[in-house]
């Protein structure tokens, strides 16, 4: 299968892109999705080699994945978040279970999420798919899957997992360390729209 495509989406990462950038270039075809960044986001990644597509405006991390994930060419993909949260050499063992046709979405599940509002939507997708973390951010799966999801959700806390799901996707998780990274955390307030888009895919598919 060759080795994956890691799809990196990013809005005003300048100051936190170039470290993990640089890890993952060393060994993997590297596409960054810039969402129209008011900073350097763009010219720090181009710097480190990766491949960067623009946005021309803001259209928020979802349109960003759908994106990355046309533009990837490997038969595995992986998202990984532009903050230097996760670690690249995680990347393997992800991928792992899908090389041997065992798994189509592997989950990089964190030992802690911080906010309330992803760990009840974590238990309500544990209803259907039995999962710890489902709004990680590192995840490996087919990019014959991956283009296939609609993703018309306003994050993708739970849903992603369920449509995944309902597309009869074989779902794993592996667990990961995160690193520290500062970075404000304000309220996630499209969580609660998510709420009931996290039912809507329970209850309807």
């Amino acid at each position: 299968m060759g080795e994956p495509t890691v799809v990196v989406p990013a809005y005003n990462e300048a100051d936190r892109i170039e470290e993990p950038l640089e890890a993952l270039v060393e060994r993997y075809p590297v596409v960054v999705v810039d969402d129209g960044s008011t900073d350097d986001t763009a010219a720090v990644a181009e710097s480190t080699g990766a491949t960067v597509v623009r946005q021309p405006e803001n259209k928020g991390y979802i349109a960003a994945l759908k994106r990355g994930f046309q533009e990837a060419s490997s038969e595995i993909v992986v998202t990984f978040d532009a903050d230097g949260e996760h670690r690249p050499a995680d990347i393997q063992r992800l991928i792992r279970p899908i090389r041997d046709n065992e798994l189509d979405l592997v989950l990089g599940a964190r030992s802690t999420i911080p906010r309330p509002s992803e760990r009840f939507l974590n238990a309500l997708t544990r209803l259907r798919v039995d999962v710890s973390d489902s709004g990680t951010g590192l995840r490996a799966l087919r990019r014959s899957l991956a283009v296939e999801l609609n993703l018309d959700t306003a994050c993708t806390c739970g849903t992603f997992v369920l449509e995944a799901a309902a597309k009869g996707a074989r779902i794993g998780e592996i667990q990961i360390e995160t690193q520290a990274v500062e970075k404000p955390r304000g309220v996630a307030w499209q969580h609660g729209k998510q709420f009931f888009d996290v039912l809507r895919y329970l209850l309807v598919r």
